[in-house]
């Protein structure tokens, strides 16, 4: 799934949270698995974050994508081609209205070189090269 948001927590330890509507698929999963992968895209991985927004999303769809992943030594898969990436183990949870609050210990993670896809005010940005 595509997030619109995750957030820092603490950096000691590293914590991280993610908020899932109750009516995502992903919720289950991550109530039973007890960890996610968060990645980072770059800026010209636009049509993978839409393609991950979908909710009709299927398998066939990511192979003409060429998605490849990668697995975390506690077997969490992440995308190959990201820009960084985040493996977390849940550590709590708080129902929030229509979501659920997870935070996540960051057990492993991997940072990349290049520009990070944005998204802000209902719309994908790319960073100013003065600013990045």
């Amino acid at each position: 799934m595509t997030a619109n948001a995750v957030t820092s927590v603490s950096l000691d330890p590293l914590l991280v949270l993610v908020c899932i509507d109750h009516r995502a698929h992903t919720l289950a999963l991550l109530q039973q698995r007890k960890q996610f992968g968060i990645n980072i895209l770059t800026e010209e991985q636009e049509t993978l974050s839409r393609y991950y927004a979908r909710p009709d999303r299927d398998h066939q769809g990511a192979l003409r994508l060429g998605v490849r992943y990668r697995y975390t030594q506690r077997g969490t898969p992440m995308l190959e081609e990201c820009l960084a990436w985040l493996d977390c183990r849940v550590v709590a949870t708080h129902e929030a209205g229509d979501h659920t609050i997870f935070i996540g210990q960051v057990e492993e993670l991997f940072v990349g070189e290049g520009r990070p896809l944005l998204f802000y005010g209902g719309r994908y940005r790319r960073l100013d090269a003065d600013v990045s």
